[in-house]
């Protein structure tokens, strides 16, 4: 599958959400050379990487009708302007981090009618369990999960200090391309479609 619309008028906005917020964590790293590999061969997204490390969303919910605690609504107006997103996670006990799960649950509109792609690392399973687990959360918050991802296992021995990529991998850089195209194929349809949606709204 290709991006086949134009985008050159209006970029995809793809938002990349770091989904570790441990100490020491590798996520950062994923993250930078994801986001490098998409600039590269799919310079027509507008890229937004989004660290829940420093977003600091509060563990307490507010009660249902009352206001979302000030960091949460700073960090709404990013996610609903967004058009896609990737999310970058490892694997805690077969799943996926609280923090990861705590920042998804703050939000509903926002994900709604929105492809999602994953991007994981852990170790003999590559972080694929917990991809499995998002995609049962993202599908009940009525968005798009993207069938391909890219995983890295064992990844403290797939990057070099310096986070490059110390020796070729192109089953994984053909991954990467696989799951942008897709991305940006139903991020723009969806896209496409939410316009509608509105437009029809404002009719009615």
């Amino acid at each position: 599958m290709t991006g086949t619309a134009d985008l050159s008028a209006h970029p995809l906005r793809v938002a990349v959400i770091i989904g570790s917020t441990r100490d020491g964590r590798f996520g950062p790293r994923v993250a930078s050379w994801f986001t490098e590999q998409a600039a590269d061969s799919h310079p027509d997204l507008d890229l937004d990487v989004i660290d829940l490390a420093e977003a600091d969303l509060p563990l307490t919910m507010s009660g249902f009708g009352r206001p979302r605690p000030a960091a949460v609504e700073d960090l709404a107006p990013r996610l609903a302007g967004a058009d896609a997103f990737v999310v970058v996670t490892p694997e805690y006990n077969h799943s996926f981090p609280a923090a990861l799960k705590n920042a998804v649950d703050w939000y509903s509109a926002e994900w709604r009618n929105k492809p999602v792609a994953f991007v994981s690392y852990g170790g003999l399973s590559g972080g694929l369990r917990a991809v499995q687990h998002l995609r049962q959360v993202f599908i009940e918050l009525q968005a798009v999960p993207i069938r391909d991802s890219v995983s890295f296992h064992e990844y403290w021995g797939q990057f070099a200090e310096d986070g490059s990529w110390p020796r070729p991998a192109e089953a994984r850089d053909r991954a990467v391309r696989s799951l942008l195209d897709q991305l940006t194929w139903m991020g723009a349809t969806l896209r496409g479609g939410r316009t509608t949606l509105a437009a029809s709204a404002v009719r009615a």
